[in-house]
């Protein structure tokens, strides 16, 4: 049976597809107290880093180590959902697909935070 999402075309697929991300972000603000936190403190520091960068490399590696830590935080609640949306039952290949999404926003998180480290340091102590 054909899925009647996947006949869509040119701007009608487009259109859906993006107010389907609008609804993703939505839950995403509703419902992950961490995504939560990191879109508070991103609304602080993508202005700061155009503020800070000095050219529109540092602008984009400030920018974009922000980014990278929302994105990798909607896919950890992603497979969370999936996770659980299968079992609540304690299970050990649960168990590692969650910690292996922590894990890759904690990478995210260190990536960042040594990204802004960096730029700072150029800026006022090199």
């Amino acid at each position: 049976m054909n899925n009647p999402h996947k006949m869509r075309t040119g701007i009608d697929r487009v259109w859906h597809a993006f107010g389907y991300s609008m609804q993703g972000l939505s839950a995403a603000l509703r419902f992950e107290s961490a995504f939560r936190q990191e879109a508070a403190i991103a609304v602080v520091m993508l202005p700061a880093a155009f503020w800070l960068g000095r050219n529109w490399i540092e602008v984009a590696l400030l920018t974009g180590s922000v980014l990278l830590v929302m994105i990798v935080e909607l896919l950890n609640s992603a497979i969370e959902a999936v996770v659980d949306r299968v079992s609540l039952d304690l299970h050990e290949l649960a168990k590692r697909a969650k910690d292996y999404g922590s894990a890759a926003v904690l990478l995210a998180l260190l990536w960042c935070g040594g990204v802004w480290c960096s730029v700072i340091v150029q800026r006022w102590w090199a």
